[in-house]
């Protein structure tokens, strides 16, 4: 991979720009240089700007002005994701390269506008998935390939309600206009990695609950799926419960066998990996602790887009627009069989 820096336009300099993409960047300096920033709110610009130590000159007030500036070579746009097919147009328009935050639209509508236009062009696109850079998903595929056929799995992802996060005070989260609201937001993460680990969802069967009463969307999920490998499973995500420990876990069952995915401690996840056809001939537990970098898999999906810009090769490309795509239609599809008193939906696909 050649280590000539790339410049990078941000548009949106909210939170996670701030605290994790602009850090991430700055911890990569051989591979990125942010040299230009744009905010609707210019104060919010300016402030940043002083954080990644662009001149003022370089902040810029509009979206045209971004990204006609022939010195970035790509644009990392954080915006509520309702923006995002617009904000796609203008960057085939000015022929920039681009990655956008999750998840991929608004809606299935929008998401299916932004696979069609993004396969008409060459231009790399990503959607900023991160946790499918997570080193114990790399590591997982590896003992998943020992224990055969899967057949089935669950999948838990469930936290305390905080009244005081810094990322539920957002105005645009507060009026969510995503397809399922926190749902979506958070929940992509989790379908982003079972379908990576274990294939793609075939349909549904899930109810939702309202825990938060602030919450204007169901803000929890309890489904059942079937992957369209045939494997079933279980799948629990909700962040807004009450006092309870956070539980982050994947656990696999194939017929040789099973993996077990511990992830509540954000530094040091565990594999947990059992061996053999029964319990006669059961192996010893292997334990596997996993050293994950502090970016949570933000430098890992910044350097895969990296690739695909230097080597001008979209395919190779990890949350791609259509890997996206299938994530949000697995929500909508949950969301859908929830309404449908429960009832089995397929996902959409395109």
């Amino acid at each position: 991979m050649s280590s000539t820096p790339l410049n990078v336009g941000i548009v949106g300099t909210g939170i996670f720009a701030r605290d994790d993409h602009l850090p991430a960047y700055q911890k990569n300096s051989e591979h990125f240089n942010v040299v230009a920033v744009f905010n609707r709110t210019r104060s919010k610009a300016l402030d940043f700007a002083k954080l990644a130590n662009v001149p003022e000159d370089k902040v810029y007030s509009t979206l045209d002005d971004i990204m006609s500036d022939p010195h970035v070579d790509y644009i990392d746009a954080l915006l509520p994701v309702q923006y995002n097919v617009q904000t796609l147009q203008k960057a085939i328009e000015y022929n920039k390269p681009m990655i956008m935050e999750k998840p991929i639209a608004a809606t299935m509508e929008q998401a299916r506008e932004f696979v069609e236009l993004t396969d008409k062009t060459d231009l790399p696109i990503a959607i900023a998935e991160n946790w499918l850079n997570l080193s114990i998903v790399y590591e997982a595929k590896k003992h998943i390939q020992r224990i055969g056929k899967i057949v089935g799995f669950t999948h838990t992802f469930t936290g305390p309600n905080s009244k005081t996060g810094k990322y539920k005070a957002t105005s645009w989260r507060q009026h969510a206009e995503n397809l399922g609201g926190s749902l979506s937001d958070g929940g992509v993460h989790q379908i982003a990695i079972l379908t990576d680990l274990l294939g793609d969802f075939e349909s549904v069967s899930a109810f939702t609950t309202k825990v938060d009463t602030n919450d204007q969307m169901p803000d929890a999920f309890f489904a059942s799926i079937k992957l369209k490998s045939g494997a079933v499973g279980n799948y629990t995500y909700g962040t807004r419960f009450g006092a309870t420990k956070k539980s982050i876990s994947m656990k696999i069952y194939g017929q040789e066998g099973s993996v077990l995915l511990q992830l509540n401690n954000r530094d040091a996840p565990v594999i947990r990996v059992n061996i053999g056809d029964c319990k006669e001939n059961a192996k010893e537990e292997e334990v596997y602790t996993i050293n994950q970098d502090d970016t949570y898999g933000i430098a890992g999906e910044m350097l895969n887009f990296y690739e695909a810009v230097t080597k001008k090769n979209k395919n190779i490309i990890r949350a791609n627009p259509r890997t996206a795509f299938h994530h949000l239609a697995c929500i909508d599809a949950m969301l859908k069989s929830s309404d449908d008193n429960g009832n089995n939906v397929k996902v959409e696909t395109i």
